[in-house]
């Protein structure tokens, strides 16, 4: 293969072209200012994550498909993305990111017209979208967009849906080799190194946030925290993993117990997880909407007795991810009214947290949205996890 090495065929990035652009029409709108890398990754390929500093796509109703960057990222632009039209900003003082906008757009007649912009993401901070539409006052008509190209997103090609259960191979093998080093006396560092070693063993990419594993306290805690401590006797272990391939993400989430002393408290907790993740699953079908998940999942804990520990959303789609975070929208909670398709993907994490008495525990799988019952594409242990 030569470059540009991309992920998906050249007819697979021209269809998916050509929706945005009938969408654009549809719209109103001439063309479309693009900050989110997910998108831009979906429509030609780019691979970088220098979003972060600054970088800009343009697509126009009539075919026009530019980059507009830092020469920093000229190499992943070549190596990666099938559109070869670039423009370089350079990093100068008093030289504004919005002045390149204004003259790629001027480049393909935007003078007038009306030109989309993305607002949900990463890539565009407040302080560069102000830059931009004084740049563009009175210039052109600059319009915020819905997150269309999201939504076109969460129905996944046949190739995504590859790339997706070959994420979830790797997380069931790093999910063996977590519960393996998980014991007491381990050192939470070791556990990241053993899962990340696993992980690029298998060809895969490292999440896109990091997974938060947490013994004793910080075992409640969702989100990762510094500071690696060693696994204890009569601990619990959370465990919320990820990976990436093709940066195609999938995740698993549990918790290992070491024993030898075992609350029951944490067994019961467990045999509800269980019985909300076989609900969820249950009420993950076509024609459903998101909220029907939520609210499988709640009255399952509710049943238990556990509704006061639970939390307000039980997962989220995935998909191609770049940092903060693996998370797609959109989330699973109440009320949530977007209708399941085939060929979407959900995480769905159960999870209680009681903080009176400072247990929790959590049981979360990943699946495809099918005709009929949801291919699973990562595993959990059904039966609780105790490592002595």
């Amino acid at each position: 293969m030569s470059k540009p090495y991309i992920h998906f065929s050249r007819e697979e990035f021209a269809e998916r072209q050509a929706k945005v652009r009938t969408k654009l029409v549809e719209l109103g709108l001439d063309g479309l200012l693009l900050f989110k890398i997910e998108d831009m990754y979906w429509l030609c390929g780019l691979d970088t994550d220098g979003f972060c500093i600054f970088h800009n796509m343009f697509i126009g109703v009539n075919g026009e498909l530019t980059h507009v960057t830092r020469n920093a990222d000229l190499a992943n632009l070549n190596y990666s993305s099938i559109c070869k039209d670039i423009r370089v900003w350079i990093d100068a003082e008093n030289n504004p990111k919005s002045k390149a906008i204004l003259d790629m757009l001027a480049s393909h007649g935007m003078q007038g017209k009306r030109v989309g912009i993305q607002l949900d993401t990463m890539g565009l901070t407040p302080r560069l979208y102000e830059e931009i539409k004084a740049e563009l006052d009175g210039w052109c008509t600059l319009v915020d967009v819905p997150d269309f190209i999201r939504d076109m997103r969460l129905v996944k090609s046949p190739q995504e849906l590859d790339y997706l259960r070959k994420a979830g191979e790797i997380m069931d093998q790093v999910r063996d080799v977590a519960i393996e080093v998980t014991h007491p006396g381990a050192f939470e560092g070791d556990i990241y190194g053993s899962i990340y070693n696993e992980l690029f063993r298998l060809g895969g990419d490292l999440p896109a946030h990091i997974p938060p594993i947490g013994s004793g306290d910080s075992a409640l805690n969702m989100r990762y925290t510094t500071k690696r401590d060693y696994i204890k006797e009569n601990d619990q272990v959370t465990h919320e993993l990820g990976v990436g391939y093709r940066h195609y993400h999938a995740a698993d989430m549990f918790v290992v117990l070491t024993g030898p002393k075992i609350d029951d408290r944490h067994l019961k907790m467990h045999e509800a997880c269980v019985d909300a993740l076989v609900a969820i699953q249950a009420a993950t079908r076509p024609g459903n909407i998101v909220d029907d998940m939520f609210e499988a999942h709640r009255k399952a804990f509710a049943k238990h007795g556990y509704e006061h520990a639970i939390i307000n959303a039980c997962g989220y789609t995935m998909g191609a991810c770049w940092p903060p975070t693996w998370m797609e929208q959109p989330q699973i909670f109440a009320g949530n009214s977007t209708v399941i398709e085939p060929n979407m993907t959900f995480f769905t994490h159960m999870i209680l947290i009681d903080h009176e008495s400072g247990l929790t525990m959590s049981l979360g799988e990943q699946n495809i949205v099918t005709d009929g019952a949801p291919e699973i594409i990562t595993h959990v242990p059904r039966e609780p996890i105790i490592r002595n």
